[in-house]
């Protein structure tokens, strides 16, 4: 994996044995295609961050801060990693669970852009997380005025009910889903 674009593009970064499914250069060029100016000088909120890809993408295109959450040390370990390698600045890496840190972050904070890749449900008994990140109460109000929150989920398995959400619009890339989504 490698950073794709910016004051870092090329530079290879590292992801932790065991993230299964880190998201490809192919979703993240997508991504970033659509969301174009929309990053510089964005506050970014990366949740399950794993190798931390998706906030680096966005430190390296000129966003202004990327706060990356993963419940995993060996991830947060990661994310250090790769922003030191990067020698991206503005990053910081908080280990905690979702969605309940959500609940810990200063009064006030707004993010532009938020991001969250949980692990994809194959069958209804297999994450929780997913609903639990949907129907958050306090994650809406995250959002700065005219921000955007991608959520990335397995394309087979139907979005649960969010009625704290409006969406935007979604792409499919393999089994992989963008889900781009504004309070309701």
């Amino acid at each position: 994996m490698r950073v794709i674009s910016g004051t870092a593009g090329g530079m290879p970064i590292r992801v932790p044995g065991h993230v299964a499914r880190p998201t490809t250069d192919r979703v993240r060029e997508a991504l970033f295609s659509s969301l174009g100016d929309l990053v510089k000088e964005a506050r970014v909120l990366d949740l399950f961050a794993g190798s931390g890809a998706l906030g680096l993408e966005c430190l390296s295109r000129g966003a202004a801060s990327a706060a990356f959450v993963d419940a995993d040390r060996r991830a947060c370990d990661t994310i250090r990693t790769n922003l030191t390698r990067t020698r991206l600045s503005g990053g910081t890496v908080h280990r905690a669970t979702l969605p309940s840190h959500l609940d810990r972050l200063p009064a006030g904070s707004r993010f532009e852009l938020i991001f969250a890749d949980p692990p994809y449900a194959r069958d209804d008994s297999t994450s929780p997380l997913l609903p639990a990140l949907l129907t958050h109460e306090g994650l809406p109000a995250l959002l700065a005025e005219n921000g955007l929150f991608i959520l990335e989920s397995c394309r087979r398995m139907p979005l649960p009910e969010a009625p704290r959400w409006k969406l935007l619009r979604e792409k499919s890339y393999g089994e992989t889903r963008l889900s781009y989504l504004s309070p309701s």
